[in-house]
């Protein structure tokens, strides 16, 4: 099992409830601090932006632990496949192809469409390769990943190409893709990627019970009767379609996923996923909810939330790292 020890002696029950309530007191504080306006336009605005707020947390926290337990390895975060790589690849090829102004005048619902179907497409691609001998057991994955990370580099170095050849304006507009951005509703969006996610919540919840097989292990999985090629399948889908989801809200996250679910992994008092699943999403929600109160309200918003998330993410994973190998 990916989670060894729990810091948690809470039952999940009152775990749940009380991470329930500081969510709830959370987007209660991001709906009403520092309210000097009109409660409709403040509730309309805030309420928006609190529901992109939410779906990112989802979609980040879920696709991180369902691909954890997929690898059962709990230092290892979608991104390193190579999808963030290939989504600031796709930007970048978009600006030079396009320029300028037709990038920015590109219709949002079908960029995200067509982002969503090519992280779909190289999701099967992996998968294919993960299950072309079924005979060499366990390392298949391990070779997936490898191959995950050779393409993120030549994607990084495609990208790096591409921008020396892009003029000032154009490289401007490219480097806004590099940070996500937490404070940007995009309303057209938004609506579709609800509508994903609750999909995804209720597909994915009918899996808790195979996701409790699978993170034994594949030979494991195996041999108590569960299909591992079919739900690997299914897995990698939704993976994909929430990783498309998360960055095309907000932009590539790399680190946040690994910093919610190594605290999930701390305090879940059990390794099952029906409990797991629930945590992963409040924790994530939590951070983002609160993160963004304060850097709104208290910092007036004169650094970005993601940028703060990325550097303590990036030192959990150091951590990480140094305490599996001690």
């Amino acid at each position: 099992m990916i989670r060894e020890a729990s810091l948690s002696y809470l039952s999940p029950k009152y775990l749940l409830l009380i991470l329930g309530v500081i969510l709830t007191l959370s987007c209660l504080l991001f709906m009403t601090l520092n309210n000097r306006g009109a409660w409709d336009f403040i509730l309309l605005f805030r309420g928006k932006k609190l529901l992109l707020l939410l779906i990112v947390a989802y979609a980040i926290g879920v696709s991180t632990l369902l691909f954890q337990s997929l690898t059962n390895n709990p230092i290892l975060t979608p991104s390193i496949l190579g999808f963030d790589a290939l989504y600031l690849l796709l930007q970048t090829l978009l600006v030079f192809v396009l320029g300028t102004i037709s990038y920015i005048q590109l219709d949002s619902l079908s960029k995200f469409g067509f982002e969503t179907a090519l992280m779909i497409i190289a999701s099967i691609l992996l998968f294919r390769l993960l299950n072309k001998n079924n005979n060499s057991g366990d390392n298949e994955l391990g070779r997936v990943i490898l191959v995950g990370v050779i393409f993120g580099i030549l994607f990084r170095s495609l990208n790096q190409l591409l921008q020396r050849l892009l003029d000032p304006m154009q490289f401007a507009i490219v480097q806004g893709a590099y940070f996500a951005e937490f404070n940007t509703v995009k309303e057209p969006i938004i609506w579709f990627a609800l509508i994903l996610v609750i999909i995804s919540a209720i597909f994915i919840w009918q899996l808790r019970f195979r996701l409790d097989v699978i993170a034994l292990g594949k030979s494991t999985a195996i041999s108590l009767g569960i299909s591992y090629q079919r739900c690997s399948f299914v897995i990698l889908m939704w993976i994909a379609i929430l990783l498309s989801i998360s960055t095309a809200l907000v932009g590539p996250v790399s680190f946040f996923g690994l910093l919610v679910c190594a605290l999930t992994n701390a305090l879940s008092p059990t390794a099952s996923h029906g409990i797991r699943l629930p945590i992963v999403f409040m924790l994530s929600a939590i951070t983002l909810i609160l993160g963004q109160a304060i850097f709104e309200h208290l910092f007036n918003m004169k650094t970005i939330l993601s940028v703060i998330v990325e550097c303590i993410g990036g030192i959990v994973f150091l951590f990480l790292i140094l305490g599996r190998k001690k």
